[in-house]
């Protein structure tokens, strides 16, 4: 079982898909934030925090306090915070992305790059322009 999903990581890789483990990387200071598990069901994206990189004396498992409904005061640890991305041409899009710090939701876009070892995050308000980009690292 262990090798299949392996193996099935291993081709999402080749093919340039963003399923799999990610580093997030915060565009602000360069340091990992957390590692975000990306699968594809029935076509569609969606992405849950697994883990998070945070300092000692910083609360280890955290909620989203700032987030809104159903997710407030949810453990980050274990929420889906990407949702909605399809396939559209180099690029998934479509879909929005949350972010736990502040509680917000963004349109999101997602690209792979280099080979399918990096991927760009957009998060945006409106057009695309109008946003941010995170990269991640593939984990596996």
């Amino acid at each position: 079982m262990l090798m299949a999903g392996l193996l099935a990581s291993a081709c999402a890789w080749a093919d340039g898909s963003p399923v799999g483990l990610w580093k997030n990387i915060d565009d602000a200071t360069g340091k990992p934030k957390a590692l975000i598990r990306i699968t594809e069901n029935n076509g569609e994206l969606s992405g849950k925090i697994e883990k998070l990189f945070r300092a000692p004396e910083e609360d280890q498992n955290p909620v989203c306090a700032k987030c809104e409904g159903d997710l407030k005061d949810q453990p980050v640890i274990g929420m889906t915070i990407l949702s909605g991305l399809k396939k559209d041409g180099n690029e998934y899009s479509g879909g929005q992305i949350l972010d736990p710090a502040n509680g917000k939701i963004y349109k999101s876009k997602l690209t792979v790059v280099e080979d399918g070892k990096k991927l760009n995050v957009r998060g945006y308000i409106g057009l695309p322009m109008l946003g941010r980009t995170q990269t991640w690292v593939r984990e596996e």
